[in-house]
C-alpha cells in the first residue's frame, strides 16, 4: 500500500532550523505482551533544539521489510487503511509526553500486532547527523495464565483474637514460552490495600512493611502445595487482620538476564472478620470520700471471655478531670504481664487474684482528690514463647474526694477613698474577719477582680486585676500588668488579715464594681501549700458624677479701626467649668478668601502657644516679617495676639482656638476640651490703584525647536504710582493639556528682588524669565518640544511702598491662559533622510554601472572571425 510522504512548503520552512546531531530513541530489546493487554511504546528525541514541538511518525511491519503507516502527530491522512478503524475507536492513540517525546498506546493487543514498530521524525536537514528513526520488536503471546481460588465464591471466615487460618489460591500458565510466576497476598479494607507476603518470580520471599516482624517470628508463612497451589498461613490473628484477602499473580519472561512482566491477574480468596476479645475493667468503689491522712483503697476488677492462658497488664491513672485522654492524666502505678510492679513509695499495687488488682494510696491528702482510672491489657502467649497483646480496655472514672477540716472566716471590703473628679485616686481595702479553725498551717492570700457596669440584660465578664500565690507572690492580669508596672495601680498587704488596692489616677474606664476573693492555704505533709477554701466579698461600686465640661473663648480687638502699616492687637479671654486645674493652649487662625471666587475660604494657622507656654510659628511664611507676629500669655486665662506693620494682604477673619488640658500624671496632659472664639475682622478701606494682568504672545503657534515668547503684562487703573514705589512677584504656570482639567505646573518665578527660580524639567527645552520693563515680564522657551504645548498663564503679587516707607503686599492676581501649539516641521524632519537616501542611491547606481562596464569589456569579450560573403548567397547567421 503506497502512501505519499511529501510535506507542505510551510513545514519545510519550519524544520530548516532543526538542530544537527539528534537521535531518535526507543527502549532496547524485544517487548513481550499478552493478547488483550495494552501495549505502550515510548519514543523520544535526544539533543533536540528545534521548533517548540517535534513531530513523530509511527509505522509497523510484520516481516521487518515493508512498513505500514499507523499514526502521525501532525499529518491527519498519514494512517493506512488497516489501522483507521482502530484509530477511530480509540484502540490506537498517540500521546505526547513533552516537546521531544511521545507514547504509542495500542489497547486490546492482537496476535496480528506482533512485528517491528518504527518511530521516525521527519527532517529537511541538508546533512544527516545521527539517526532519525528507531525500531523495536514486539512479541504477542497467547493468554495462558489461569488464576483461581480454591473456594468459589470467596469464603467468609469469622475468627477470634488469637485464632489461626489458611488461605489457598491456584495459579498456572500453559504458555509456549518459558515463563515464571510471582504470587503476592494482599489485604484490602475499602480503597486501602496492604501487601502481606510475596513470592517473586526468582523464588524470593518479601513480607510487607507492616508484616516484617510477624514473618520473622513465623506467624506468617507462604508455601506451595503441589505444583500450582499457593498457601498463606496466619497464626494468632489480630484485629488488624480483618478484611478481604486477594491473591495477585504476575507472569514474567526473561531474556538476556532481563525480566519483563507480561501480565497480571488477581482473585479474591476470602473475607476475614475478627471478633475482638470481650474485656471489661471496673473500679469497685465509685465516688469515694476519704478524710485527709487516711489510706485510699481501690480495686480494679477484670471480666473477659478469653479462656486460654493469658496475663493481664494493669495501669492505674489519675486525673483532675473525668476525661482520661486529657494531658494532665498521669500514671500512678503499673504492673506488666510479667507481674513486675512500678510505683512510688506512697502507692502500692498488688494482685488479689487473676481478675482483681488492688491500689492503695497511703496518707491521702487534698492533692489526691480527683478521678482514678484502671487500664487493662490482655497478653496471650505465641508459639515462639513471645507475648502478643489481644485486647485492652479503660475503666470508667472513679471519683475520689479527700476532705479536711477547713478554716472558717468572713471577708469584708470597703472603699477608703472614693474619687470625686477624673484623675482622683481610688483606694479599696479587703479585710478578713471572724477567723476560726485556722492555725499556723493556714495562710491567707487575696485576688482582686473588676466587673464593668452593665444593664440588667447585658452579660459582662469579670476581669482579674491581680492575684497572690501561696507564697504571696503577686501576679497581674493581662489588662492591669502594664499599669502596675508604670505605678498607676498599687497592690499591697498591710498585715496578715488586711489587703489594699489603690488607683493613683482614676480614669473613665475604671468605673465599675470591685470585689476581692480571699483564699485559705493549708500546709501539706510534703511542706507544700494547697488551697483549701475561697470566700468572695461583696462588690463595691466606684462611681462619680461627671458633668460635661464647658469651655468658652471670647475675642476682642484693642482698636475699632486702624490703617495698613499699623499694629493689630487681639485678646482672647477663656472661661471653663467642670475641668480640673485646666491649662490652656492657643492657636491663632486667619480665614481669608480663596483666589478662586467659587472655592471656599482658606483658613491658615499663624501662631500657637502650647500648655507649657512654648510659642511656635505655624504657617507664617513671610520672611521679611518673621518677627511680625507675637502671641503671649497675659493671665492664666487671657492671651494677647499682636501683628506689626499690617498689610492689605493680612485682611481676613481672625480667631483663637483654645484647648483645655488637665494633668494626667507623670508630666503628661490630657485634653479636656476645645473651643473656638468669635471672629475679629481685619478690613482695610483703600482707594489705591487696581492692578490687572494679561498674557500675550506674537507666535502662539510654533514649530518644534523654535523659540516661544510669552509676555506677562501688568496694567494699572486709578492713581498713577512712581515706578520706584511698586514691585512685583511674577510666577509662570502651564497646564500641558488642551483643557484646564489637569493641575498647573510651576515653570519659573521672579520675585520683587530680581531672584529667578526655575523648576526642573524632564525634557530638553530650556526656560528663561526676565523683566523687560516695570510692568512687563518675558518668559522664553528655548528649543521647544512637543511636550511644551498647553495653556500658559502668569500670577502677580503687587507690592506698594506706603507713606511710612514699608512695603505693602497686595492681593495676588492671575491672568487668563493662552494656548501654545508646537508643530513638527515636516520638510526639515525629512530633509536629511531624503538627501542621504538620494546620495546613497546615486553612489550605488554608479558603482553598478562601473561593474557592468568592466565585466562586459574584460570578462565577456568574444572575438568573431569575419568570413567572405558572396553577394548571391543568403546572409550569414551572424548578420541575422
Amino acid at each position: 500500500m503506497g502512501h505519499s510522504r511529501e510535506r507542505p512548503l510551510l513545514l519545510a520552512l519550519l524544520t530548516l532550523a532543526v538542530c544537527q546531531g539528534r537521535i531518535v530513541k526507543i527502549p532496547t530489546g524485544d517487548l513481550v505482551r499478552v493478547e488483550g493487554m495494552e501495549l505502550v511504546i515510548p519514543c523520544n528525541v535526544s539533543d533536540y533544539d528545534g521548533p517548540s514541538e517535534q513531530n513523530f511518525d509511527w509505522s509497523f511491519s510484520s516481516s521487518g521489510t515493508r512498513f505500514v503507516e499507523i499514526v502521525s502527530t501532525w499529518e491527519a491522512g498519514f494512517t493506512a487503511q488497516p489501522y483507521r478503524e482502530r484509530l477511530q475507536r480509540g484502540e490506537i492513540q498517540l500521546r505526547r509526553i513533552s516537546n521531544d517525546a511521545v507514547e504509542l498506546h495500542i489497547q486490546n493487543l492482537q496476535a496480528a500486532d506482533q512485528g517491528q514498530y518504527k518511530c521516525s521524525t521527519p527532517s529537511t536537514d541538508a546533512t544527516v547527523q545521527g539517526n532519525y528513526d528507531d525500531t523495536v520488536r514486539v512479541r504477542v503471546l497467547a493468554d495462558a495464565l489461569q488464576v483461581s481460588s480454591k473456594s468459589q465464591p470467596a469464603s467468609s471466615l469469622r475468627l477470634r483474637d488469637g485464632d489461626s487460618f489458611e488461605l489457598r489460591c491456584s495459579a498456572s500458565s500453559a504458555s509456549s514460552e518459558h515463563t515464571h510466576l510471582s504470587v503476592t497476598w494482599e489485604l484490602h479494607r475499602g480503597p486501602a490495600r496492604q501487601k502481606i507476603l510475596s513470592l517473586t518470580h526468582e523464588n524470593r520471599f518479601y513480607p510487607g512493611p507492616q508484616y516484617e516482624s510477624r514473618y520473622q517470628s513465623g506467624d506468617l508463612r507462604l508455601d506451595t502445595v503441589g505444583e500450582d497451589v499457593y498457601r498463606l498461613s496466619v497464626s494468632r490473628v489480630l484485629p488488624v487482620d480483618q478484611g478481604t484477602y486477594r491473591c495477585v499473580v504476575s507472569e514474567w519472561i526473561g531474556e538476556k538476564s532481563k525480566w519483563q512482566e507480561i501480565q497480571e491477574k488477581s482473585v479474591d480468596v476470602a473475607t476475614v472478620t475478627i471478633q475482638p476479645t470481650a474485656l471489661r475493667a471496673t473500679v469497685t468503689k465509685n465516688n469515694v470520700s476519704v478524710t485527709e491522712g487516711n489510706d485510699l483503697d481501690l480495686t480494679c476488677s477484670i471480666t473477659t471471655d478469653q479462656k486460654d492462658d493469658f496475663q493481664a497488664e494493669v495501669t492505674w491513672y489519675f486525673s483532675k478531670t473525668p476525661d482520661s485522654s486529657l494531658p494532665d492524666a498521669h500514671i500512678l502505678a503499673s504492673m506488666d504481664h510479667n507481674a513486675v510492679v512500678h510505683s512510688p513509695l506512697t502507692v502500692t499495687l498488688n494482685r488479689v487474684d487473676i481478675h482483681s488488682y488492688r491500689l492503695l494510696v497511703r496518707d491521702a491528702n487534698k492533692e489526691n482528690s480527683g478521678y482514678y482510672f484502671c487500664h487493662v491489657a490482655l497478653w496471650a502467649p505465641r508459639h515462639n514463647r513471645t507475648w502478643q497483646k489481644v485486647a485492652e480496655k479503660m475503666s470508667e472514672p472513679a471519683g475520689v474526694e479527700v476532705t479536711l477540716l477547713e478554716p472558717l472566716f468572713e471577708v469584708l471590703m470597703n472603699a477608703s477613698r472614693v474619687p470625686e473628679y477624673l484623675d482622683d485616686p481610688t483606694e479599696l481595702e479587703c479585710q478578713i474577719a471572724d477567723v476560726r479553725n485556722a492555725d499556723a498551717n493556714v495562710r491567707f492570700t487575696v485576688s482582686w477582680y473588676y466587673r464593668m457596669d452593665s444593664r440588667s440584660d447585658e452579660v459582662v465578664s469579670d476581669e482579674l486585676l491581680a492575684t497572690m500565690d501561696a507564697d504571696w507572690t503577686l501576679r497581674f492580669g493581662e489588662k492591669s500588668r502594664q499599669r502596675a508596672q508604670n505605678g498607676e495601680i498599687i497592690f499591697s498587704k498591710e498585715d496578715g488579715a488586711r489587703f489594699s488596692f489603690r488607683i493613683q489616677r482614676t480614669s473613665e474606664g475604671d468605673r465599675g464594681n470591685y470585689y476581692c476573693v480571699v483564699s485559705a492555704w493549708t500546709r501539706q505533709h510534703n511542706k507544700s501549700w494547697m488551697k483549701s477554701k475561697e470566700v468572695v466579698s461583696k462588690p463595691v461600686n466606684i462611681f462619680w458624677v461627671v458633668e460635661d465640661s464647658v469651655l468658652l473663648v471670647k475675642a476682642r480687638k484693642a482698636k475699632p479701626f486702624f490703617a495698613a502699616g499699623n499694629t493689630f492687637e487681639m485678646t482672647c479671654k477663656v472661661s471653663s467649668e467642670h475641668i480640673k486645674t485646666p491649662r490652656y493652649s492657643v492657636l491663632v487662625t486667619a480665614e481669608k478668601p480663596a483666589a478662586d471666587p467659587f472655592s471656599p475660604n482658606e483658613t491658615k494657622h499663624i501662631i500657637s502657644l502650647d500648655q507649657d507656654s512654648v510659642v511656635k510659628l505655624e504657617n507664617w511664611t513671610d520672611e521679611a516679617r518673621a518677627d511680625g507676629v507675637v502671641l503671649e500669655k497675659v493671665q492664666e486665662d487671657e492671651f494677647r495676639y499682636r501683628m506689626y506693620q499690617t498689610q492689605v494682604s493680612d485682611a481676613g477673619l481672625y480667631r483663637c482656638v483654645v484647648t483645655a488640658w488637665s494633668p494626667a500624671g507623670g508630666n503628661l496632659w490630657r485634653e479636656a476640651g476645645t473651643s473656638l472664639s468669635n471672629p475679629i475682622l481685619i478690613d482695610f478701606q483703600t482707594t489705591g490703584p487696581i492692578f490687572n494682568v494679561s498674557v500675550h504672545s506674537d507666535t502662539p503657534t510654533v514649530y518644534r525647536g523654535d523659540l516661544i515668547k510669552l509676555f506677562c503684562i501688568i496694567s494699572l487703573e486709578g492713581a498713577a504710582l512712581d515706578p520706584d514705589d511698586m514691585s512685583f512677584d511674577v510666577s509662570w504656570f502651564a497646564v500641558h493639556s488642551f483643557a484646564l482639567d489637569k493641575p498647573a505646573v510651576l515653570l519659573s518665578s521672579l520675585d520683587r528682588k530680581g531672584v529667578v527660580n526655575k523648576a526642573r524639567r524632564t525634557w530638553k527645552s530650556d526656560l528663561s524669565l526676565e523683566k523687560i520693563s516695570v510692568m512687563e515680564f518675558l518668559l522664553q522657551v528655548h528649543g521647544s518640544e512637543d511636550q511644551d504645548f498647553g495653556n500658559y498663564f502668569c500670577t502677580v503679587i503687587p507690592w506698594i511702598k506706603s507713606t511710612t516707607g514699608s512695603w505693602q503686599r497686595e492681593t495676588e492676581i492671575k491672568s487668563k491662559p493662552i494656548f501654545v501649539t508646537v508643530k513638527m516641521d515636516v520638510l526639515n524632519a525629512f530633509k536629511y533622510p531624503l538627501l542621504i537616501g538620494i546620495s546613497l542611491s546615486t553612489v550605488i547606481g554608479l558603482i553598478s554601472c562601473l561593474i557592468g562596464y568592466c565585466s562586459s569589456h574584460w570578462c565577456c569579450k568574444k572575438e568573431v572571425q569575419e568570413t567572405r560573403r558572396e553577394r548571391r548567397r543568403l546572409m550569414s547567421m551572424e548578420m541575422d
